[in-house]
């Protein structure tokens, strides 16, 4: 099972670095590439929500959310919110990258940094 957030003030940090790194990657169109990611405040039971939301409708889409279980690339740090993130960008990205495919009841964020790190690559 997934343990609770260890990692929160990680990524605070990152969300201050992609505020501040001024690094925008664009599309081959011009238009500046953007993810979905949780927000650092919403809560354990809310991210697990988003969790299961994200993974029964990227099913429908023919997609898994392996990138979070063990062994997959994104599995760690196992917590809510990373794994969450995780999955929510996937769902964003597989329904056109449109806003409001990241709202999750207000628990989204669109960020324009890359949040990808180690072996967790978002697409």
């Amino acid at each position: 099972m997934v343990k609770s957030p260890v990692s929160l003030p990680l990524l605070y940090f990152l969300l201050l670095l992609s505020f501040n790194s001024g690094i925008l990657l664009k599309l081959a169109n011009g238009q500046v590439k953007k993810w979905c990611v949780a927000k650092p405040s919403t809560d354990d039971k809310a991210l697990v929500s988003n969790i299961n939301y994200a993974c029964e409708q990227l099913g429908i889409l023919g997609f898994n959310c392996s990138q979070i279980q063990p062994g997959g690339e994104s599995y760690d740090p196992n917590t809510y919110i990373n794994h969450a993130s995780s999955v929510m960008n996937s769902y964003y990205q597989a329904n056109g990258r449109q806003e409001h495919n990241c709202n999750f009841q207000g628990s989204g964020l669109i960020t324009i940094s890359d949040p990808s790190y180690g072996n967790c690559q978002y697409p």
